[in-house]
């Protein structure tokens, strides 16, 4: 008569089975879940790659144009230039301590006790200085252009704007003294009118005039609907850094 199958040997045999067919769900599995974070790892370094080649493209067609033939002409997008007496020079407040300006965007006033550096020309709401900052570098004779949260969400006029920045990039020329930046509802009221973007300088009160002639200062806008590189040439033509009352400094 011959010997039955021991019960212990098909449960052992049914059990490794099943120990098999895991096994090799959870490798198909692992390699699910490693094919899927490679195809976000690749998703995320492509986009990251993708931007900057998108940004050298798109500027590419500024290469053979000078500033002022980047963005409208001055006259179809800007008002005139407007003055006012200035104070504030050599009045510093401690980093962090804000001061009230009065005017959108100020072009003079109290300011922190040390400026930004002159590297960056373009910065975004993310990492531009304190406006306590920026106004120190109005008084060493930058010419800033505020742009607000219109220009900011247009990608055409940021790509201007950037264009603009990369044809005043350097640091070892004084008459390269500029800095384009946001200015946010946080920083105070609106523009006047519809106008988004703002040209500012504090001026010494004119290329003849004696910087120990301190009651001769004047703050200098220019407002403009849209981005004007003819206006910013034009301006920083006028109103160089050495019509400022620390020509100077950094």
């Amino acid at each position: 008569m011959a010997n039955k199958p021991s019960k212990k040997i098909g449960r052992r045999e049914v059990a490794d089975q099943l120990r098999t067919q895991q096994k090799r769900a959870d490798q198909r599995q692992g390699a699910v879940i490693v094919g899927v974070c490679i195809l976000i790892a690749v998703a995320i370094i492509g986009f990251a790659a993708f931007k900057p080649i998108k940004e050298w493209w798109d500027l590419r067609a500024f290469n053979d144009i000078d500033m002022s033939g980047i963005g409208a002409p001055a006259a179809d997008v800007c008002s005139k230039v407007e003055t006012k007496k200035a104070d504030g020079n050599q009045e510093h407040v401690e980093p962090g301590v804000d001061v009230d300006y009065t005017d959108a965007p100020p072009a003079f006033g109290k300011h922190e006790n040390t400026p930004d550096t002159p590297d960056r020309k373009l910065y975004t709401k993310d990492d531009r200085p304190r406006v306590e900052m920026l106004v120190h570098n109005l008084e060493h004779g930058y010419t800033i252009l505020w742009y607000d949260e219109t220009i900011a969400d247009d990608d055409e006029q940021m790509t201007e704007l950037k264009a603009i920045a990369t044809k005043l990039k350097g640091n070892n020329n004084p008459r390269l003294k500029f800095k384009a930046v946001p200015w946010t509802s946080k920083d105070g009221k609106a523009f006047k009118g519809d106008n988004h973007i703002a040209l500012t300088h504090w001026s010494k009160g004119g290329k003849d005039v004696d910087v120990s002639q301190v009651d001769k200062q004047v703050g200098v806008w220019q407002y403009c609907t849209d981005v004007s590189g003819e206006a910013l040439y034009k301006f920083m033509q006028k109103y160089d850094y050495f019509d400022s009352p620390e020509p100077n400094g950094m």
